[in-house]
């Protein structure tokens, strides 16, 4: 049973406002039920049957083995106590304290007495109230019958019993295992999670409370009021309690099939689960301990927004009220607060006072964290902090930034008019210091980021020094390719002085320009920088076709339109397509076809790429239905002229394949239309052939006449396919249509000896010839018997013999049943 809403008991001090129902349950002469055994002894008058039925539930208790016959009250004072604690679904909460009795009034032993409460009231954390766990040992508990039915209900508080902080801080320093608190607070945060159990074994029920109350305490109060409970359970593994308790001398044992679902600490025999993950908030208030986990859990309230959930959500939260009260962070409880505060617009001016918390008592935050702390101190009104921050995060990144120190962090705009004052001038300083042509970049870099304002004569000097030293360097690793390309795109300045720079360098090369667009940096302009340079502009996109190959068609028109040009030559389809077997994909081809002027001619290495476009490999289906298009494309008029004849040949050869394969009427005939030796000489016919005849052949009814004696002509692949297929359509379908009769009589007729088969492909015909006659519907093999007789009587004999042994067996059957019947009594039972 799992808490689901919010239990009866919880917080610190005295109980909440309310009462609690009161039921006895144990094994007596008198009670609710009007018999002796176990029931309801007394309860309160509005105890709902829902109640009862939940006591029920939750009261069993099984005693250790060994103390199952006590009767003294020695004995039974070592017995097991379980205090059980449930949240329920809809609120409130039913804790029971169950104790066994011992003899019932029969004098038989196993009985035990629950004594149970229940509220429906609900409670805040503002409220107080006690734990659950407190109410171990509480002095309200009884084990003794009622003398009537009706009992009081109680109201709050609840006397506490004695566990607190201070006897769970004891317990601890004097356990053997205290070493393991950390581990079995990180289980027990998982099984409220994940829905899981921890199993809690120890000598006494007494130290298994205060394992429970050690981690109740520990425990976010919006957790622990979630948290069920039992101190003790004969059989841990029938219950899914988030914390049950056992003892040794109990029946502990787990399956392989319960690891996922239990995790067991076993103080007693010192056996604990291996590798629990232990997240750092458990370390964290591990840390705190019990003796001071109570004040923290109250200042945590201020820095909370109530959405709290996961582990992860409570750790910042519990790390800044902790620094708040003095206590030390880890370095990860640090980046824990400093992660969670550009977030935690709710904390208001407190904002500020946990970045004056994480500054003043943690000097080695680096950038990036002394950047969120800024933020922080300016988003809770802290000025002064702010600026003081500001101050050393702008000195301390520039530098880092340009002398590319690892993990720098890069600018962010100043907004303070006297710190961005004091970034220009040290940014103008650093200009005399910069040593390499990236250190220069990143100034300028630096610059725009953090929104300076150098002079501008300077600004454009400095772009300009550094575009004609890049244009002049090799081997500019791939940070200062992306740092240049960014400076391009952001500083205006920097552009402009590229473009000069490019011009001065071509004006002294005269040629080879493409070379040039080809090279870092120059390949950064585009369009644009060259405008009204055409033969720049060619150089370019003969550049940017190498490294965009999906865009080398489109670039292309563009060449020939500021050439004048309605047709390439070779020499720019080369210079286009540089690989070393340059070709056009199929799609290249039909645009290219499109976009041409058909009525014009072309240069003759057009048809020459235009034979290696439609001659080319198929690889797939998706290239065969490419190659189809581009056959076609080029069939219209004024295109056709374009080519060679032997291309010419092979467009209509392949698109007369293609309609045979839509417009065929009968499958032999469309196997006989592929007998070509076109296909063995052309790809895309023996695309045609491998990829669409094998599917349109069994679209369409065979001759079998012919189909038997020229299927020894589709060649062995088609053929191992095709019989294949037909095979496995008549195994598989569960109709037989005229489409695949045909094939399957067609197939069935083929006679090994007079037809050219591989062994193999003759076994496929004779395990289709038993296949049919064992399983075929009486009709269908009437039908084939029929249509097999034209070709092979001794075959058609066969299936009609398998026909009327059939019929004869339902004859033989019914004659049976029909002596069976009595002529005057009632029929036989069926079966």
């Amino acid at each position: 049973m799992r808490g689901e809403g919010e239990p009866g008991m919880r917080g610190e001090g005295g109980q909440g406002t309310g009462s609690f129902q009161q039921l006895y349950y144990t094994s007596c002469e008198h009670g609710l039920s009007g018999s002796s055994g176990f029931q309801f002894n007394a309860v309160s008058e509005q105890v709902s049957a829902e109640t009862r039925h939940r006591v029920e539930g939750l009261a069993g208790y099984e005693p250790p083995r060994s103390l199952a016959e006590s009767d003294t009250p020695g004995l039974l004072a070592r017995c097991p106590v379980n205090l059980c604690h449930a949240p329920g679904r809809q609120g409130g909460a039913t804790t029971l304290c169950v104790r066994y009795v011992g003899r019932d009034s029969a004098r038989r032993f196993g009985n035990y007495f629950a004594h149970a409460l229940h509220t429906e009231g609900e409670f805040t954390p503002d409220s107080g109230g006690l734990l659950a766990i407190e109410l171990w040992d509480s002095p309200l508990w009884t084990a003794r019958v009622a003398d009537t039915t009706e009992l009081p209900e109680l109201p709050a508080p609840l006397p506490r019993g004695p566990l607190s902080p201070r006897s769970a801080r004891a317990f601890l320093r004097a356990h053997p295992h205290a070493e393991q608190l950390p581990a079995l607070l990180a289980a027990v945060f998982a099984a409220l999670a994940e829905d899981g159990s921890v199993v809690v074994i120890d000598e006494t029920t007494d130290r298994i409370a205060h394992w429970f109350a050690t981690v109740s305490y520990l425990l976010p109060p919006a957790l622990a009021r979630t948290l069920s409970f039992a101190t003790y359970l004969f059989r841990p593994t029938r219950s899914r309690l988030h914390l049950i308790g056992t003892v040794p001398g109990a029946h502990p044992d787990f399956g392989p099939d319960d690891e996922e679902s239990y995790t067991v600490f076993d103080f007693s025999a010192g056996r604990f689960p291996e590798a629990v993950p232990t997240h750092h908030l458990v370390r964290l208030l591990t840390r705190i301990g019990v003796g001071s986990i109570r004040s923290v859990w109250s200042w945590t309230a201020e820095y909370t927004h109530g959405q709290e959930r996961a582990l992860g959500d409570w750790h910042a939260p519990v790390a800044a009220a902790a620094a708040a009260g003095g206590i030390g962070l880890t370095d990860a409880d640090v980046r824990a607060v400093i992660d969670w505060l550009p977030g935690a617009g709710h904390l208001g001016p407190r904002r500020a006072a946990v970045a004056a918390d994480l500054h003043h008592k943690h000097r080695d935050l680096d950038d990036e964290q002394l950047a969120v702390l800024s933020a922080a101190a300016e988003a809770g009104g802290d000025t002064v902090l702010h600026q003081e921050l500001e101050g050393k995060l702008h000195q301390s990144r520039i530098r880092a930034y340009v002398t590319c120190g690892e993990n720098a962090p890069g600018p962010v705009p100043i907004t303070h008019p006297a710190e961005r004052e004091r970034a220009t001038a040290l940014w103008q300083r650093l200009l005399g210091e910069t040593a390499t042509v990236r250190q220069g970049v990143r100034l300028l870099l630096w610059a725009v980021g953090a929104r300076l304002a150098p002079p501008p004569e300077l600004l454009a000097a400095q772009s300009l020094g550094l575009a004609r030293a890049l244009l002049g360097s090799f081997g500019a690793g791939p940070g200062l390719r992306e740092e240049v390309a960014r400076l391009l795109r952001t500083l205006p300045e920097f552009r402009a002085a590229l473009t000069t720079a490019v011009q001065e360098v071509l004006d002294e090369r005269g040629g080879g320009q493409e070379q040039l667009f080809a090279q870092f940096p120059a390949r950064l302009l585009d369009e644009r920088d060259l405008d009204g340079r055409p033969r720049l502009l060619e150089h370019y996109w003969r550049a940017q076709a190498e490294r965009e190959p999906a865009r080398t068609v489109d670039l292309l028109f563009r060449i020939l339109q500021v050439r004048g040009q309605a047709s390439p030559d070779a020499e720019l389809l080369r210079g286009l397509w540089r690989q070393p077997s340059p070709a056009w994909t199929y799609e290249e081809a039909t645009e290219i076809a499109r976009r041409l002027p058909p009525d014009q001619p072309v240069d003759e290495a057009v048809g020459e790429w235009f034979d290696r476009a439609v001659k080319q490999e198929v690889r797939d289906e998706q290239g065969l239905r490419a190659c189809l298009v581009l056959c076609d494309t080029l069939t219209a008029p004024g295109r056709f002229a374009w080519l060679r004849a032997v291309t010419q040949e092979c467009v209509r050869t392949t698109l007369g394949l293609d309609a045979a394969l839509r417009e065929a009427t009968e499958a032999t005939a469309l196997a006989r239309a592929f007998r070509i030796p076109q296909i063995d000489a052309w790809a895309a016919p023996r695309a045609l052939k491998h990829y669409r005849l094998l599917p349109a052949l069994l679209r369409l009814p065979a001759d079998p006449g012919r189909l038997r004696t020229e299927i020894g002509a589709f060649g062995f692949s088609l053929t191992d396919r095709y019989l294949r297929a037909v095979q496995r359509a008549a195994v598989t379908s569960g109709r037989v249509d005229e489409v695949l009769f045909s094939h399957v009589t067609g197939v069935i007729a083929v006679n090994g000896e007079r037809v050219a088969l591989s062994q193999a492909h003759l076994e496929i015909v004779e395990t289709l010839r038993l296949h049919t006659a064992q399983h075929w519907r009486s009709e269908d093999l009437d039908r084939l018997a029929r249509a097999l007789r034209p070709y092979d009587t001794r075959l058609a004999d066969a299936y009609q013999e398998c026909v009327e042994n059939r019929v004869g067996r339902v004859r033989k059957w019914s004659r049976k049943l029909t002596q069976r019947r009595s002529p005057d009594g009632p029929p036989p039972e069926e079966g």
